[in-house]
């Protein structure tokens, strides 16, 4: 299979630690191809403890944040062979995990899959149309446009994507989703609900919470945090989706925040502009130096939020 990130991925699980677990969720065909949307799932087995859920690839050009996912692991892995800490911190911990939610846009080169849907569109939440933009926002136009939600209901990779947060983040006691993306702004932001609306997100509260602990934490950050709807409102956002589909399971009790971390990649256009007439380049860092910095420029983040959820109860609960 010519896709890079895929063969990585199963590189990964040949040298598996034994807290890990892969599963095929579902498979997607296109040109006579077959592309598997694999899971990855570390440590306990019980579902219902804190769990941190890692997602990319929702968008196949936007390439880096499935390989920052897979360079993550890669380093997880080869600490767990040494860090007996970290393996019994897992005892009592999970990290779940799509790294490739979108295997054949990946393989096209294209914004959205095989049947041309953007799948950050696809889900059947609409927006406040008062603050909607013309087509970006999502749309039923036609698939030739870029943004298209698609006509008939959630798309394959949206419904493996759904089913598998369902059951291996919404039994948790507390549970903290980070969907990468690039392509927005000069700035790396982590954007929480809604996409949809203005109003108040119903975890404002925990949000506020969580971001005071990481400016605490580490006051020098570089991320810039705030609602996406700061930004723009869009139609059919599948995070959007989950939560509201959490929030009407009933388990008012169980903490679910859905982040997305939306890398800047304009700044890596400004530093190189001759990216700019590459389609991955509006994306990805394409100088060397500048995609191994971005490796390892987010690992900060990715440990604090593993272990913020592990700790959920020392600041969500807090007065």
């Amino acid at each position: 299979m010519n896709l890079k990130e895929l063969n990585q991925l199963e590189k990964l699980e040949q040298m598996k630690p034994s807290q890990v677990r892969f599963n095929t969720l579902d498979v997607v065909e296109h040109d006579g191809v077959e592309y598997p949307i694999k899971s990855v799932i570390i440590g306990s087995e019980d579902k219902s403890a804190p769990t941190f859920g890692l997602f990319g690839g929702v968008h196949g050009l936007e390439r880096v944040g499935s390989q920052i996912i897979l360079e993550f692991f890669n380093s997880l892995f080869e600490q767990l062979k040494w860090d007996r800490d970290l393996a019994r911190n897992l005892e009592q911990f999970r990290i779940v995990s799509i790294p490739v939610v979108n295997p054949v846009g990946m393989a096209r080169g294209s914004r959205s899959n095989g049947n041309s849907v953007d799948l950050m569109r696809n889900a059947p939440v609409e927006a406040d149309t008062n603050h909607t933009l013309p087509l970006v926002s999502g749309h039923r136009v036609s698939s030739i446009l870029p943004w298209y939600r698609g006509k008939n209901g959630l798309e394959k990779e949206s419904k493996a994507l759904l089913e598998f947060v369902e059951q291996e983040m919404f039994t948790s006691q507390a549970s903290v989703a980070l969907d990468i993306h690039s392509g927005f702004g000069s700035k790396d932001q982590i954007w929480y609900p809604w996409a949809k609306s203005k109003e108040q997100f119903p975890r404002d509260l925990e949000m506020q919470k969580l971001r005071e602990l990481l400016d605490l934490s580490f006051p020098y950050h570089i991320y810039k945090i705030e609602r996406q709807s700061d930004n723009y409102l869009a139609h059919g956002d599948l995070w959007d989706y989950f939560f509201e589909r959490h929030m009407q399971s009933g388990d008012n009790e169980s903490l679910f925040l859905p982040l997305t971390l939306e890398l800047g990649s304009w700044a890596w256009i400004k530093k190189n502009p001759v990216q700019f007439f590459s389609k991955l380049g509006l994306f990805h860092p394409i100088k060397e130096h500048r995609h191994a910095r971005t490796m390892r420029r987010h690992l900060l983040l990715l440990d604090f939020l593993m272990r913020a959820t592990k700790n959920h109860s020392s600041w969500s609960q807090s007065t």
